[in-house]
């Protein structure tokens, strides 16, 4: 190989194919539609032991005694964990505040918090012994909504808090408290020649992921122990597991296995440190694996809400003022509530100019299931209220309801609620616009031309309980706004670490991250980066590990962004770095490596008018470069205790809906014909991997519409459907079809000009759907999901 003197072999330079822009095939596709995708729950070692979690039975109960003998004395059975059994003074483990045990100690405070653990040679064998764990609860006063949580002499679910903040919430039963003041709204109020207000109630959605919590932890020969595990952010987990092992985080190392569905769900801890603890104690590796029912009460939900709205408008339809309190329930620990409220918040008017706005969040600590991230996280609740209030004062003002929103919208130079200006193109007009000028499919689709209807098109579906009489055809639209990436101050970075060198006589490149890929199709965009900044066909991508720096949550629509960003970045220096290899080695035979600004494109350096100067594997010869850099996007800024006022989010996302539905009056059934979107991406990467982003958003917001819901008896506060028996999700047969409509307005703040896409579409589909039910109905349906007996007055 060449590695000095004239190059040789040169041709003309051809792009490089694979790069940003096109619609790539993901390196994971086929292998997971054909079923040989290797995820979390498939792993396997030869001598492992199986982990199972007691849990608690009741919600919220002190444990007057727990006794383990029998279950320890059952044959197969190799450790049995309580408590008092934890190797280090850490003992809790949180998000943002460290207020989880690892294992109840003293009380539990939730349906379904772990108590013990067993290991045992068989899963089943680990899961009877569990069973012969004696504990005794001593019930206590249930804390479930805001009035049981704040009344006089309430039990406090978390007694002597210290958190950063528990000095600036009005009880210890509220987590976290985010108001918004800007302008008058009282003087403003009085301005309106229409006011609205009304009352709603948002249900508590599951991330229902189909793959299960699942890892495998295998201890080490330094004391230490590797973990292979489906998680959303690596590092987050390392900084929690290793205290409470007592272990330094450098003999805790994480690889991410085969993740199947995230969607905030896993981005709190479930059998992490219950895994590493069995395999520390027994010194065999232990493999966790959740069944669906444990699954329910081993990760967070989306939390419910109750919001309440008040809009004044002037008669020509002008936006006098907002008015609104938004109760999140947090359930019994914090998780990520307080940056849920911070959401909630600050984007709590929607994507709307109002210069006088008065908003309250607060999220509760009750004995429910806990709550944190969600696809969406805050602002789909939020949504939901302000799309039905905007929809209710266009009656009353008798305006259309998308030109309402176009009067009001908001956009490049709009001033939020919380005083930052929004500094990229905000297209909200444009967006609506769009929905509304698709065409509308046809009516009564169920009719074929020979007469026969195909229940499948109908309300009911299958199910074959009507044949068309009673249905009501309505029409809804909506439009949501969704931050990007961690807010308030959070000091969001990626790493990334890029090595170029040649192998086989061929130049490739290697991307290490931690992302955790969780079907986003991260991997997929990182491979065309570096496609597009080194010029090279063969694009290797590393799994991710704790061996390299932090990538951050796969969460907040923020991958692609933070993580493509970091990427980019360091292929840059990696360029510098290889073109500086070229001009001392080839620099003498043409002046252009001095004058001409230089590319890598199709495995060559060619200058920018296309002229080829020298092959890449000559350039590297034998020498490989290897760099690591971090990234930041700009800094952001907490938002003020008292006035919510601050430069709080990085980016904004926008995306509208029209919903179309057909309706059973009668009996109460909804089919959902068509949910269209436009959605501003930016700049789209990959644009097939954007339009399934939207579509699979857009059907998370159409679950929670008309089926999605984690049931709790409010008299036990017990989970009531733990399984997708009773937890109903769309299927093929519930999802419409999804006609997508992608602008591509750059945002110059952004990498290549993008925007997080993958949240913004679950806003405002919910709402869609509940207006366009409404239309088709006349009913008020102030809270989601609408059920049949909602429809027919049976409820």
């Amino acid at each position: 190989m060449a590695t000095t003197g004239t190059p040789t072999g040169l041709a003309q330079g051809s792009r490089t194919r694979g790069g940003i822009g096109e619609s790539t095939l993901r390196p994971d596709a086929t292998l997971k539609v054909t079923g040989e995708f290797a995820y979390s729950s498939d792993m396997w070692h030869e001598d492992m032991l199986w982990g199972h979690t007691l849990r608690s039975t009741v919600a919220h109960a002190e444990i007057r005694s727990l006794d383990i003998a029998e279950a320890l004395a059952t044959p197969g059975v190799h450790a049995v964990l309580t408590y008092d059994d934890l190797p280090a003074d850490v003992k809790h483990y949180g998000l943002e505040i460290r207020d989880t045990p690892v294992l109840a100690h003293g009380k539990v405070r939730h349906h379904g918090e772990p108590v013990a653990l067993v290991a045992a040679d068989h899963p089943e064998t680990a899961r009877r012994a569990a069973a012969k764990i004696r504990v005794e609860y001593a019930e206590l006063p249930l804390i479930t909504d805001e009035e049981s949580a704040t009344a006089p002499g309430a039990v406090l679910v978390h007694e002597g808090r210290d958190d950063h903040h528990s000095g600036h919430v009005p009880h210890p039963n509220i987590l976290h408290r985010q108001p918004i003041v800007r302008g008058d709204a009282a003087k403003a109020a009085e301005r309106a020649d229409v006011v609205v207000r009304g009352e709603y109630v948002f249900g508590m959605q599951d991330q229902a992921f189909l793959g299960p919590e699942s890892g495998l932890a295998v201890p080490t020969d330094d004391g230490g122990v590797e973990l292979y595990v489906a998680t959303q952010w690596l590092h987050s987990d390392l900084r929690q597991i290793a205290p409470v092992l007592g272990l330094p985080e450098d003999r805790v190392r994480m690889t991410l296995s085969g993740v199947g569905g995230a969607f905030g769900g896993r981005e709190d801890l479930s059998m992490q440190i219950h895994a590493c603890l069995l395999a520390l104690r027994t010194g065999r590796p232990v493999k966790m694996v959740y069944n669906r029912f444990e699954s329910f009460f081993g990760h967070v939900h989306r939390h419910p809400a109750r919001l309440t709205y008040e809009h004044g408008a002037t008669r020509d339809g002008r936006l006098t003022h907002v008015r609104c309190r938004i109760v999140l329930d947090g359930g019994a620990y914090a998780s990520a509530s307080p940056a849920v409220v911070g959401n909630a918040s600050s984007l709590g008017v929607g994507p709307y100019a109002v210069d006088d706005v008065e908003i309250e969040a607060i999220a509760l600590y009750t004995n429910n299931p806990p709550c944190g991230a969600m696809r969406g996280f805050g602002a789909v609740q939020a949504c939901f209220a302000y799309e039905a209030q905007m929809d209710r004062l266009a009656a009353a003002l008798g305006m259309d309801p998308v030109e309402f929103r176009q009067l009001n919208a908001m956009e490049q130079g709009t001033i939020m609620p919380t005083g930052q200006r929004v500094d990229s193109p905000a297209p909200v007009a444009e967006l609506l616009r769009r929905v509304k000028a698709r065409p509308l499919p046809p009516e009564r689709q169920w009719e074929s031309a020979g007469g026969d209807a195909d229940v499948r098109a109908l309300p009911g579906g299958l199910s074959n309980t009507t044949h068309g009489e009673g249905v009501v055809r309505g029409v809804g639209y909506a439009v949501g706004i969704k931050n990007v990436g961690f807010s308030e101050g959070f000091d969001d970075y990626s790493t990334a670490r890029v090595r170029m060198e040649v192998v086989g006589g061929v130049p490739v490149a290697t991307v290490h991250t931690a992302m955790a890929e969780v079907g986003q199709g991260g991997v997929t965009v990182h491979a065309q980066i570096a496609r597009t900044e080194l010029g090279v066909a063969h694009v290797t991508i590393q799994p991710a590990d704790t061996r390299v720096g932090s990538a951050g949550s796969t969460s907040a629509s923020r991958q692609t962004y933070v993580t493509g960003g970091a990427i980019r970045n360091t292929c840059e220096a990696v360029r510098e770095k290889v073109l500086d290899l070229g001009r001392r080695r080839f620099g003498s035979y043409h002046p252009a490596w001095a004058t001409a600004e230089l590319l890598l494109e199709g495995g060559k350096v060619v200058t920018d008018g296309g002229e080829v100067l020298a092959d890449l594997a000559d350039v590297l010869g034998d020498e490989a470069v290897d760099i690591e850099r971090e990234w930041r996007h700009r800094p952001t800024e907490p938002f003020d205790r008292t006035t919510g006022q601050g430069n709080g989010h990085v980016q904004y996302s926008f995306a509208a809906h029209r919903a179309v539905v057909e309706v059973d009056t009668e009996l109460g059934l909804v089919k959902v014909v068509e949910l269209a979107c436009a959605q501003d991406v930016g700049k789209a990467l990959n644009p097939l991997s954007v339009v399934g982003q939207i579509q699979g958003g857009t059907t998370q917001g159409l679950g929670i519409a008309v089926m999605e819901e984690i049931l709790v008896d409010p008299a036990t506060a017990k989970v009531r459907n733990p399984s997708f028996t009773d937890y109903l999700i769309p299927t093929i047969l519930d999802t419409p079809a999804i006609p997508v409509e992608v602008l591509e307005l750059a945002d110059d703040h952004a990498p290549y000009g993008l925007r997080g896409v993958g949240e913004a579409p679950t806003l405002s589909s919910t709402p869609a759907v509940l207006a366009a039910i409404r239309a088709a109905t006349g009913l008020e349906l102030n809270r989601t999901p609408v059920r049949p007996e909602h429809l027919t007055g049976t409820s």
